[in-house]
């Protein structure tokens, strides 16, 4: 009807939905079309054409539409709507705004001086840590002296000892007439160390917390304790009756003396923050480039699925063996972010560099068509996806319906928009599942529309 090649096409998808990497695999899958190389070359540069027009209203639509069109269209009240939602999923819980913080630590620490009728007199650190999972007795001074004793030695008038753990942990300790509690100069020091450990060790997979840490601390001077434990990504609360299961990870709070004897009776040490799996990146990017190298039809439509799609899979793949198994393909998330926004904008500025000449005629030969194509394609999906979530999903919330539209259409400038509307995290739930699919399968339209469309630059 409008007499698009396939690479203007594919261009005019990825700016109208703002998804470039629909340039990479359209890209690709022009490469493999069997077409001249002349051919070749003109549509690839229509696709950084197609979506250098359309780009721009492509971001800016979906903000109108979710901050402006919708509210107004539907009487909402965006605010009112983001506070009632928030009180309605917090439980009471305030979600924190930018600069806001909680004064109340999870991990707290108090000092008491033993008196005569303490009802920990006389009894030994490891007594006394037995029973606690979340929280740790230690014996810091004894006549104005600190001493370095272990969980035998025990306790009389006068000693000054240490609580650290969990608040709720540390209070129930509090209420059992340990002592008087004293303040600690400014300057005191009590160093201990946080360390996630991977429970991988067969031994303990199928046994209690309770269990766990009497086991474990037989061998330590002190005594660790369980400050928080995360099973397949998030955290989950910590109980004596806890069965611990392959994989998940356990954060112990202790010395490091005493983490270093318990560590070999757990699992290896969570990856640190800086390392990268390099192994399991290569291994990912060869499947990523083979399964690019897939053909198939779909309603006799030749489709290649191309080394960025590829990639994709292989990533996804790769991502999901990790949220089952830590230890796989460790990555720093600095380090992730950095290589994802600059690689983008590198790939993105080439592909310009290249489409510079071919540019202007492209635009001379559909001047305004193209750029009213975009913001069809930029509008239209949006007012789909919008009623098709209120009146057929009944996703009636104002916020979260507006959060699919965004994250559908992968849109973070409209996302930005919203949560400065809303004023609150509310719409990043809806976001955030949204725009996982989104991104996986717009990402797809590359190769799909370059099967679809049958015309071809310079025929």
């Amino acid at each position: 009807m409008f007499d698009l090649d396939r690479g203007t096409a594919a261009g005019l998808a990825a700016g109208g939905l703002t998804q470039s990497a629909i340039i990479g695999t359209a890209g690709d899958a022009i490469a493999r079309l069997g077409v001249s190389e002349e051919a070749q070359h003109i549509m690839q540069t229509n696709v950084a054409v197609g979506y250098a027009v359309t780009y721009i209203f492509g971001s800016l639509g979906p903000i109108l539409m979710v901050t402006w069109v919708f509210p107004t269209l539907m009487k909402w009240d965006i605010r009112a709507e983001a506070i009632k939602l928030e009180n309605e999923s917090s439980d009471g819980k305030h979600e924190l705004a930018p600069g806001e913080f909680n004064a109340l630590t999870s991990l707290v620490t108090r000092a008491y001086s033993i008196t005569k009728d303490s009802s920990i007199n006389g009894k030994t650190i490891g007594q006394l840590n037995q029973n606690s999972l979340q929280a740790c007795i230690e014996l810091a001074e004894r006549d104005g002296k600190p001493l370095e004793l272990d969980k035998f030695t025990a306790l009389r008038e006068g000693d000054l000892i240490i609580i650290t753990g969990r608040r709720n942990a540390v209070h129930e300790i509090q209420q059992q007439n340990i002592g008087a509690e004293v303040s600690l100069p400014e300057n005191y020091e009590m160093i201990e160390e946080n360390r996630q450990l991977i429970a991988d060790n067969h031994s303990i997979i199928g046994k209690s917390v309770r269990q766990i840490k009497e086991e474990t601390n037989k061998d330590t001077y002190r005594g660790v304790y369980v400050t928080e434990y995360i099973r397949e990504g998030a955290p989950i609360e910590v109980t004596p009756d806890l069965i611990v299961k392959k994989n998940d990870v356990i954060q112990l709070t202790g010395t490091a003396e005493d983490i270093n004897r318990v560590e070999n009776n757990i699992g290896k040490r969570l990856g640190s923050a800086t390392i990268t799996d390099f192994i399991i990146f290569g291994l990912g990017m060869v499947a990523g480039f083979l399964i690019g190298l897939i053909n198939f039809k779909i309603a006799g439509i030749p489709v290649t699925i191309g080394s960025g799609a590829g990639c994709l899979v292989s990533g996804l793949v790769v991502g999901w063996l990790r949220s089952k198994n830590p230890h796989v393909a460790q990555f720093p998330e600095g380090a992730a972010n950095f290589i994802r926004d600059f690689g983008l904008a590198a790939f993105v500025g080439i592909v310009g560099l290249q489409a510079g000449p071919q540019a202007v005629e492209t635009i001379k030969e559909h001047g305004m068509t193209l750029l009213f194509l975009g913001m069809a394609v930029t509008i239209i999906p949006q007012i789909i996806s919008f009623f098709f979530s209120y009146f057929v999903l009944r996703i009636k919330n104002p916020v979260e319906a507006l959060g699919c539209v965004t994250g559908g259409r992968s849109a973070n400038p409209a996302f930005a928009a919203l949560m400065e509307k809303t004023g609150n995290a509310t719409p990043v739930f809806s976001f955030t599942v949204t725009y996982a699919v989104a991104n996986v399968l717009l990402t797809l339209w590359g190769p799909i529309i370059v099967g679809v469309i049958t015309l071809n630059a310079g025929m």
